[in-house]
């Protein structure tokens, strides 16, 4: 192996770097590498984006190490096969030859190779192999997204009786740390005031710092809300809006079926997510999509409909396929525009054309969240703009605003202690009810039939800020936010998303001037239509500004007078329609 053969790998392997961003290494891996050369840590953990290079990264340190004859042989643990595939072919990159194990059952392996790639799960069924290895040999051990070692206690225990007297241990990991008090091996905890304890890395390098160095894609999340309607298990028919303030339990009901292939809904969203890829497709030709499915069932059927929308048959990778890393081998290659996928292609794999994904899934931790969001902000080329199509529902977009937020693990949390406003906390609490009852789990994702559903453009969410108001899919205000150019600076996209609610606005005022109620229409009819529509910019404003609904109408109220709402004149809901609009607008 040689230094050559190293800087031939990229900041960004296994894609190139995007102009401007890096000559060899870029800023955050050669800081890092200087800590750890510097102190020379047993157990190093480096947090770093989605996209950043942790692979890189890992590999510059396992070269050092090798170089300098600290360590022998190396040990590469991923979370799935195509991973730990995908990690052998960059070792050998730089002249590091691993076993990823794909030639079949057999006892030993060639002397050639420096070393292995396994997965948690291969670790967990021949622990003692690896113990063995790591006590014969001097070994690093790289923990690719070692936030799995505390997937289940088996694999927990299996890596740190496996890899105990390995000579250094290097863990990587992009997404936020676990919800539950599953301790991570090999990672340093330590007290927090609260008398929990909280986990501590070496080197962090966040969404934020790479969104400022043009090391990652700027994400822009188109979201789509719309009226919902099912039947329940007592025969009831049930009726909501998605993404209105509502219980848990009918949000996860609405949410579903959203999600129903049956239904209007998710066809219109993809629709949408397409003409969105066309318009990115003139700035970047090859850019690709991906619908991330709950199931394999409405994987298969999401692909039905892009052949329908496209002409095109897309890509389909579930899970329990045995061609499925090829299968994402070969879109990456392509310049195929649709790939559907259940969870494989969430964490840590690599198709950095992807430019445009859409969340049809009811998964709503954040930890799957930001693995989700990262398979698009990995950028080849400076500019380059990821979309996300996302479904109105409160903890999602609460996810999406806080994108650029750290977060540790924390262990001995107590219930109730952390602040109510925790996105993340309400998200664990979901969870948390889930495990508890699952009976009630089952009763309320089993046992109801969707109805129908209808789409409805909601709004931008971009940098924590809200753009745009509600509109019709296919109309001329979605048309203009799916229309952004494909290649954009952050502050570019910002100023284009100013400009075009100020349009939608003014397309509005203009139709409402022409609109009026006429005579005939009752009044109670003329409030009611007036009194939603004063609702409606009450909701968009009080979820950008994190305030309760009613502090904002009592703020109209004082500034406009009057009474209150149900007492108030068609004029006066008026006059607090218009104070809503410029206040939406000044944000």
């Amino acid at each position: 192996m040689s230094q050559s053969a190293f800087d031939r790998l990229g900041p960004a392997f296994p894609q190139r770097a995007p102009w401007g961003t890096s000559s060899k290494l870029r800023a955050w891996q050669a800081a890092a590498l200087e800590k750890y050369l510097a102190e020379g840590p047993r157990d190093f953990l480096a947090v770093a984006t989605p996209g950043a290079g942790k692979t890189t990264f890992a590999l510059r340190v396992a070269v050092e190490l090798l170089q300098a004859r600290i360590v022998r042989r190396i040990v590469v643990v991923a979370p799935t096969e195509h991973l730990k595939v995908q990690w052998a072919d960059a070792a050998a990159k730089v002249g590091i030859q691993l076993d990823p194990g794909t030639g079949g059952r057999k006892r030993g392996r060639s002397r050639q190779y420096d070393g292995v790639a396994v997965t948690y799960a291969g670790v967990a069924a021949a622990m003692l192999a690896y113990q063995t290895m790591t006590t014969n040999f001097d070994t690093l051990v790289i923990l690719d997204e070692v936030h799995h070692a505390g997937d289940a206690l088996a694999w927990g225990d299996a890596v740190r009786e496996a890899f105990q007297y390995a000579t250094r241990r290097l863990a990587l990991t992009g997404t936020p740390f676990r919800s539950d008090d599953n301790p991570i091996p090999f990672i340093s905890y330590v007290p927090a005031e609260s008398g929990a304890l909280i986990s501590r890395a070496d080197y962090t390098y966040g969404y934020a710092d790479a969104l400022r160095d043009h090391v990652v894609r700027p994400v822009v999340f188109m979201n789509y809300g719309g009226p919902m309607r099912w039947r329940t298990k007592s025969g009831d028919q049930m009726e909501a809006n998605l993404g209105e303030l509502t219980t848990k339990d009918i949000t996860a009901q609405a949410w579903r079926t959203a999600l129903d292939p049956k239904g209007e809904w998710i066809a219109a969203v993809l629709a949408a997510a397409d003409r969105r890829l066309s318009e990115v497709r003139r700035h970047i030709p090859d850019a690709g999509a991906l619908v991330i499915a709950s199931n394999q069932t409405h994987a298969r059927a999401y692909a039905r409909m892009l052949e329908s929308i496209t002409g095109d048959k897309p890509t389909v990778v579930l899970s329990d396929d045995a061609g499925a890393s090829k299968r994402i081998e070969s879109f990456s290659a392509s310049e195929e525009r649709w790939m559907v996928a259940v969870r494989m292609v969430s964490e840590g794999v690599d198709v950095p054309r992807l430019a445009v994904g859409v969340y049809a899934t009811a998964t709503s931790t954040p930890l799957f969240f930001a693995q989700a969001v990262g398979r698009f902000v990995r950028t080849r080329r400076r500019g380059e703009v990821a979309t996300v199509f996302l479904p109105t529902v409160p903890i999602i977009l609460a996810h999406a605003s806080t994108l650029e937020r750290q977060r540790d693990h924390i262990l001995g949390k107590k219930p109730g202690e952390a602040e109510a406003v925790d996105v993340w906390e309400e998200a664990e609490a979901l969870i948390a009810a889930a495990n508890r009852n699952e009976g009630a789990a089952d009763e309320l994702m089993g046992s109801y039939e969707a109805i129908d559903s209808s789409a409805t453009f909601d709004h931008v969410l971009f940098e924590s800020e809200q753009f745009g108001m509600h509109a019709v899919p296919t109309s001329d205000d979605e048309a203009d936010f799916l229309g952004l150019p494909g290649l954009l600076e952050p502050e570019q996209i910002t100023h284009l998303l100013r400009e075009r609610q100020r349009r939608q606005i003014t397309r509005h005022d203009r139709a409402q001037r022409r609109e009026r109620v006429a005579p005939e229409v009752a009044l109670h009819r003329a409030l009611e239509a007036r009194r939603k529509e004063l609702n409606t910019l009450v909701a968009q404003y009080a979820r950008v500004h994190g305030v309760p609904h009613s502090h904002v109408h009592a703020d109209l109220r004082r500034q406009c007078g009057g009474p209150s709402l149900a007492q108030a004149t068609t004029d006066q809901v008026d006059a607090r329609i218009a104070m809503i609009r410029q206040w939406n607008n000044r944000r």
